[in-house]
């Protein structure tokens, strides 16, 4: 009979998970946010070169960098990872 453990551990091996990928942020007044309109500038507080920070849910997970895609010439981004933190505990 399985081990019930590494049974769950498998169905859950295959189950999606939202990675949310925080490049920066801005602190508009709402006179702003409500003047904002397509092709309007928001700044950020980062830099294009700064780390960004890998999220799940509330949880940061790990830290890299933007780059384009390797295997696209069509613009796409990818993150290469510089920190990784334990998927339970997250990263610190």
């Amino acid at each position: 009979m399985p081990d019930p453990t590494s049974l769950k551990d498998d169905l859950l091996q295959g189950v999606s998970v939202d990675v949310r990928v925080c490049v920066g942020s801005a602190s508009p007044t709402i006179k702003d946010l409500m003047q904002l309109e397509p092709d309007s500038i928001l700044p950020l507080s980062t830099h294009v070169d700064d780390p960004v920070e890998l999220y799940v849910g509330d949880k940061l997970i790990a830290k890299g960098f933007l780059e384009t895609s390797p295997d696209g010439d069509d613009g796409s981004l990818s993150v290469r990872l510089t920190a990784v933190g334990d998927p339970t505990t997250g990263l610190k």
